[in-house]
């Protein structure tokens, strides 16, 4: 009878050095006694990688188009990104406290004028008069962001705008391009394009340049 302990014991020592136990990391790929339709674990898991070939379709591609009305993680209307450029009502807030949850300064600015560059400025042009080089290329509703609708629109609406398109579709959305942060970022930057637009000296609030234009 001790023999049988020791051997049961030895046996179950042999086979939990080949095996390991369930849920160990091995520097290579475990050994499967059993095939997958036979033993169906959850570490029997068939994928495919970008790129690669699929017998099951007919196209012969792994890579699949997203079903329709399918929404990318954390774009949903929940998630609070998207709601923070509305008050308790629901509508666009007016006023940057009201919409913006950064700070700004010279660098977010900054960061806005680089993104606005790269993804803006095409259509928009670089000062936002909406002559950007895609109107050589026959596209001509491109707006201007100097008019009385836009200079008035909401932060959070035009926030809103970059981030589902706009409401004729001459836009698409920039939510996959551009993080919640740079698109506020765009926002003051296209303010600044405005305020650049519109303003005069009144508007100077350096001290030493007020001194040197004579303003209070």
């Amino acid at each position: 009878m001790r023999n049988v302990y020791l051997v049961t014991a030895f046996v179950g020592v042999l086979i939990v050095s080949i095996f390991g136990f369930r849920g160990t990391k091995f520097t290579s790929p475990p050994i499967d006694v059993l095939p997958a339709w036979a033993f169906p674990g959850m570490q029997n898991q068939p994928k495919f990688r970008p790129q690669s070939e699929s017998a099951f379709f007919a196209d012969g591609r792994a890579d699949r188009v997203p079903v329709e009305h399918t929404v990318m993680r954390g774009m949903l209307r929940e998630d609070d990104h998207l709601n923070r450029g509305k008050d308790a009502t629901g509508a666009f807030a007016r006023g940057f406290p009201a919409t913006l949850s950064v700070p700004v300064d010279l660098k977010f600015v900054q960061r806005g004028r680089d993104r606005y560059e790269i993804y803006c400025a095409p259509c928009h042009s670089a000062v936002g008069d909406g002559a950007g080089i895609t109107k050589q290329y026959g596209m001509g509703a491109t707006p201007t962001f100097h008019d009385d609708r836009l200079r008035k629109m909401p932060e959070g609406e035009i926030y809103n705008t970059i981030t589902v398109g706009s409401p004729n579709k001459n836009m698409q959305s920039y939510a996959d391009k551009l993080a919640p942060e740079d698109r506020w970022a765009v926002v003051v930057y296209l303010r600044a394009l405005q305020r650049a637009q519109q303003g005069g000296v009144a508007d100077v609030i350096d001290a030493a340049a007020k001194q040197t234009l004579g303003l209070k």
